[in-house]
């Protein structure tokens, strides 16, 4: 070994100090003749009076070789005053009480008797006064503010739990004999003990001149009473039993119905798989209860519990009941496409219209990807766009109107009573809808359903009225019909 591999270790290592005299000496020994003593002197180096120096970062704190020795003597708290035996055995009373014989009673509705057992060897295990003295309740933003056992899986802010295994591809529902086997075998998980059979059943509740008859023959109000009130037994004795169970016992009626409605009927050995259904959102969620949920108004009778009409009623200031009433049909349906770089992206166009068969027409226009919801907005937008349509005499327009959109032109002229409605399927509709009973409509050019509509409706707004004909002419107008039948002209 040469003198160069200690001044590389210590060019490695960051030590500026030269180096220790062991090292120098175990060098100069290991370089002369092998010899028994030289030997011995390099195994057992010399004492070096050299301290090691290490490079320092560059910062310009100080460094430090040792820990920094405390400012102020430590000094216990009840030397100082701060702790008091008096204050602590009325903190740990107050905040860590005692059960008593009534407390005890109602966990043992909750737990079982082993579980009540634990809970007492760990009351007379722990020592409140350690609890008050060595314990600390954290302060930190992550504190939950809510006192559980952990004893259910909270999604919103528990750990993910681990995916189940995938269901089995080739489970079939059992044959009897495979039922059978399936039944004993969860027969014997319970004890020997028979405590089935008094559970009551659907003609319990009912009355007694309906006992004797079948279900077939009880009327559907006794009927639709017997199975509420069944419904709500069951579910309070299963809540029953599950809060009292009985270890020595065989299987009660509320393990019998879990079998029934909880036990897989196929040959996957009674396996649970993960649900594609995401979880929902609890009822009772602290900091935003009753902000996304609008209460239901009293006024709507009911009709609109989801809240689909809310918006329109606010727009139109009609009630539920009143938009109900509206006739509404859809006209126009086709299928659109729209070519993105992703592919063609089809979505539902619809033309819906509104009215009230006297004298008011609205028509409605959406798209949407689902149908439904196309519908549903363009039946809406249709009853919002409502508009007085002029008639005269209630029954036919004022002369004849022309409108034009794009490629389609369509002529409306009035005509005399019992004339009839002779235009085209679309337009008859949204007269009959606006309550126009005799008219004529022509379409010489284009005849295209969307534009055809639209131009329909154009006609039926821009009629001129002869009475504003009349006032900017100066004139005075005097309709001959009314003056000639004496105003029985309808």
């Amino acid at each position: 070994m040469s003198v160069a591999r200690p001044v590389a270790s210590r060019l490695i290592f960051g030590r500026l100090a030269p180096a220790p005299a062991s090292s120098l000496c175990t060098a100069a020994t290991v370089a002369g003749p092998s010899t028994t003593t030289a030997s011995v002197t390099a195994t057992t180096p010399a004492p070096c009076h050299h301290q090691r120096i290490f490079a320092h970062h560059f910062h310009s704190s100080p460094q430090l070789a040792a820990r920094r020795k405390p400012r102020f003597s430590s000094i216990r708290a009840a030397e100082m005053g701060l702790v008091d035996d008096k204050k602590i055995d009325e903190f740990a009373k107050e905040h860590f009480p005692k059960y008593t014989d009534k407390d005890f009673e109602e966990l043992s509705h909750q737990y079982s008797a082993k579980h009540l057992e634990a809970i007492k060897a760990a009351e007379e295990a722990i020592d409140p006064r350690d609890l008050t003295i060595q314990g600390r309740l954290r302060v930190d933003p992550y504190t939950m503010q809510y006192i559980d056992d952990f004893a259910e899986y909270q999604p919103m802010i528990d750990k993910r739990p681990q995916n189940k295994m995938p269901p089995d591809p080739h489970a079939r529902f059992m044959n009897l004999d495979e039922f059978t086997r399936d039944l004993v075998d969860w027969a014997e998980q319970f004890q020997q003990g028979d405590v089935t059979g008094k559970l009551k059943t659907l003609y319990d509740f009912v009355p007694e001149e309906w006992k004797t008859k079948h279900e077939a023959q009880w009327p559907n109000e006794v009927k639709q009473k017997a199975h509420r009130e069944f419904q709500k037994y069951l579910q309070a004795e299963v809540e029953r039993q599950m809060k009292n169970p009985d270890d020595n016992d065989g299987p009660t009626d509320a393990d019998i119905l879990q079998y029934i409605f909880e036990r897989s009927a196929m040959t996957d050995n009674n396996l649970q798989s993960n649900s594609s259904v995401a979880y929902g959102l609890p009822k009772p969620l602290p900091g935003v209860a009753g902000m996304y949920k609008k209460p239901i108004d009293p006024a709507d009778e009911g009709l609109d519990d989801s809240g689909v009409y809310q918006d329109l009623k606010r727009r139109t200031g009609m009630s539920v009941r009143e938009i109900l009433n509206i006739q509404t049909r859809c006209i126009v349906s086709r299928w659109v496409a729209n070519q993105t770089r992703l592919g063609k992206i089809r979505k539902s166009s619809v033309v819906w219209i509104a009215g009230n068969g006297n004298g008011w027409l609205g028509i409605g226009e959406a798209k949407s990807t689902e149908a439904s919801v196309a519908n549903l907005k363009a039946r809406l937008n249709a009853i919002a766009n409502m508009r007085p349509i002029r008639r005269y005499e209630d029954r036919t327009i004022y002369g004849e109107v022309q409108a034009k959109v794009s490629g389609t032109i369509v002529k409306m002229a009035a005509r005399p009573p019992g004339f009839g409605l002779r235009v085209s399927h679309r337009i008859f509709e949204m007269c009959r809808f606006a309550g126009i009973k005799d008219l004529a409509a022509t379409m010489p050019r284009s005849r295209n359903p969307f534009n055809s509509v639209r131009a329909a409706y154009q006609c039926l707004l821009k009629q001129r009225d002869p009475e504003e004909i009349a006032m900017g002419r100066g004139r005075k107008l005097v309709d001959a019909r009314k003056v000639y039948y004496g105003g029985a002209v309808y």
